[in-house]
């Protein structure tokens, strides 16, 4: 990594170091919202476009170059791991992953073979590689999907409202959801280490739908995992984010994991989500991502209210507090960042925890 990379104003903010401005950039930047990706993006799967490095490469690269955003994340999806090794998942546009033969009993353990980036995801890394050629001095963000939300979609099929089948599993057979658990953790782990290996300069994980759990069943049967991932590349010296939703109730047992930097979804503001943590770390958020309907006024002043509740912290990424949705206006989003470049601070200082 350059001097100037790591000096960058996203990596200075996962740090939690001063800056002269608060860094930006949106979950699902890379993708449906944009006319210039609905222009190349191809039919078929999205898991097609993502294993073509090209393609891959210009999606990714495309906000920055419309938006000015301060880091990538890379055009990929949380399932390519779990597709890559032959499971049975696909995307369905409109739905999200199915799987044909869903996870139910201790036989599906033998479809879960570990991931070997180099042979099952090669167009992955190329798409880093190349990518991180482009980009220069912006942070590319490597991501994978937390075991607990990659195995709701295993064992419920695709995406559900109420995880009934995930909920009674682990309740009913606490054992094999631990170790399908565990071995989603071990491909997240190969995959995110690939990643920075091949050049992504931070890596997030997304447990999208941890907030449909409670705090105790969340520390008994998610944490662990969360934290082997976490645990097991911390010798990669870069910040590891972390993003639920729904997750208000949850942050304090979410910073217990070890992230770095922790997502914060629009129902709790940013000031009060960083009195719920026990331990200073950089978070990232939390516009609410229906607001860019609203017209620019109203967002400009959305935007400011969350940039005075951070009173200009030091650690903090501003991000929607989910991903853009599709029919967004690209245009207030170019708003929103030229917003948050001319105005945000994060110089302010920060007392010491044992002051």
């Amino acid at each position: 990594m350059t001097s100037r990379l790591a000096d960058s104003a996203y990596l200075r903010a996962c740090r939690g170091e001063p800056g002269d401005r608060v860094p930006v950039w949106f979950q699902r930047q890379a993708g449906r919202s944009l006319p210039e990706y609905r222009a190349i993006r191809g039919p078929g799967s999205i898991l097609d476009a993502i294993a073509q490095p090209d393609r891959s490469t210009e999606i990714t690269l495309q906000p920055v170059r419309r938006y000015g955003v301060d880091a990538a994340i890379l055009y990929s999806d949380i399932v390519v791991p779990v597709h890559a090794i032959g499971f049975g998942v696909d995307i369905k546009p409109g739905v999200g992953p199915v799987v044909v033969d869903p996870f139910r009993s201790a036989s599906d353990l033998d479809r879960l073979r570990p991931l070997e980036p180099d042979t099952d995801t090669p167009y992955v890394l190329e798409t880093v590689r190349q990518v991180v050629a482009e980009l220069g001095d912006v942070p590319l963000i490597g991501f994978a999907g937390a075991p607990f939300t990659v195995a709701s979609y295993l064992i419920e099929g695709g995406p559900s409202k109420n995880y009934t089948v995930t909920k009674a599993m682990m309740r009913t057979d606490p054992g094999l959801f631990g170790q399908l658990l565990d071995r989603l953790a071990d491909m997240a782990i190969a995959s995110v280490r690939s990643q920075v290996e091949a050049g992504a300069s931070a890596l997030q994980l997304f447990d999208s739908w941890a907030g449909s759990l409670h705090a105790d069943d969340y520390r008994r049967f998610v944490q662990p995992h969360t934290r082997k991932v976490f645990d097991a590349v911390a010798d990669l010296g870069v910040p590891r984010a972390h993003f639920g939703v729904t997750t208000g109730e949850l942050l304090g047992v979410i910073a217990e994991t070890g992230p770095e930097v922790i997502g914060v979804d629009w129902r709790v503001p940013i000031d009060e989500a960083r009195r719920r943590i026990p331990r200073p770390v950089a978070l990232q958020g939390n516009l609410d991502p229906a607001i860019c309907f609203a017209p620019i006024p109203a967002v400009e002043t959305e935007v400011r209210s969350i940039l005075e509740r951070n009173a200009g912290h030091p650690g903090f990424v501003f991000n929607l507090g989910h991903g853009v949705l599709p029919e967004t206006d690209p245009d207030v989003l170019a708003r929103v960042v030229e917003i948050v470049h001319a105005e945000g601070r994060a110089d302010a200082a920060v007392a010491s925890p044992d002051a």
